[in-house]
């Protein structure tokens, strides 16, 4: 099973890119998971802009996220909370993601988490990145992992301190793989079963 990664910020030190790794090696220790971790710097991006689309094309930064997240059969991103909301630079991406056809996160399983130094670990940023990831038609796992106070969570080797803290993240990806290791959702086969009963009753 292959698990697209990245950390949906630019910041040299970034708490959340320090959570994405320490999410990475667990996955890693998972039995069948192919680890792709990447920075979010790899894919720089303008701001959206219609007229630069229609002159220039899709960046080759949206269209290699994009290939990334199109091979993968499960996303991760930890995201921060800027102001309370989602970051304008994730916001930006998936924007640029959505003029990709067919769009790269349409069925793709996520799991969003996320780092602040705040109290609530960003989870006023996560509510936010759902919704554009589920107009898209992405399958955003419920449960979340939101590392509170992250200026102070990390050790000296950038692993996080707390060992229910890391408990917690570890069961969360767990049950998260599992789920994502599915062949079909359940609303792929909601789809199968009511278009099985309207052919019934044509028939």
């Amino acid at each position: 099973m292959k698990v697209f990664m990245f950390a949906a910020s630019l910041r040299h030190g970034s708490y959340n890119k320090k959570l994405i790794r320490v999410a990475a090696e667990s996955v890693m220790a998972l039995p069948f998971c192919e680890v792709e971790l990447h920075e979010f710097n790899e894919f720089p991006l303008p701001m959206y802009d219609a007229d630069l689309e229609s002159t220039e094309g899709i960046p080759v930064g949206a269209l290699t996220l994009g290939k990334m997240i199109s091979d993968a059969d499960a996303v991760i991103i930890s995201s921060p909370e800027y102001n309370g909301s989602i970051p304008g630079t994730f916001k930006n991406a998936i924007d640029w993601l959505s003029r990709i056809k067919p769009v790269p996160l349409s069925k793709k399983q996520i799991l969003l988490i996320g780092a602040s130094p705040g109290h609530l670990g960003g989870v006023r940023g996560n509510l936010h990145a759902r919704v554009p990831l589920h107009i898209l038609g992405s399958y955003v796992y419920p449960e979340y992992f939101g590392l509170a106070k992250a200026d102070q969570a990390f050790d000296q080797n950038d692993q996080i301190k707390d060992e229910k803290q890391f408990e917690k993240l570890q069961t969360l990806l767990t049950d998260f793989i599992h789920y994502a290791s599915r062949k079909e959702t359940p609303f792929e086969r909601l789809t199968e079963f009511v278009d099985e009963k309207l052919h019934e009753r044509h028939n």
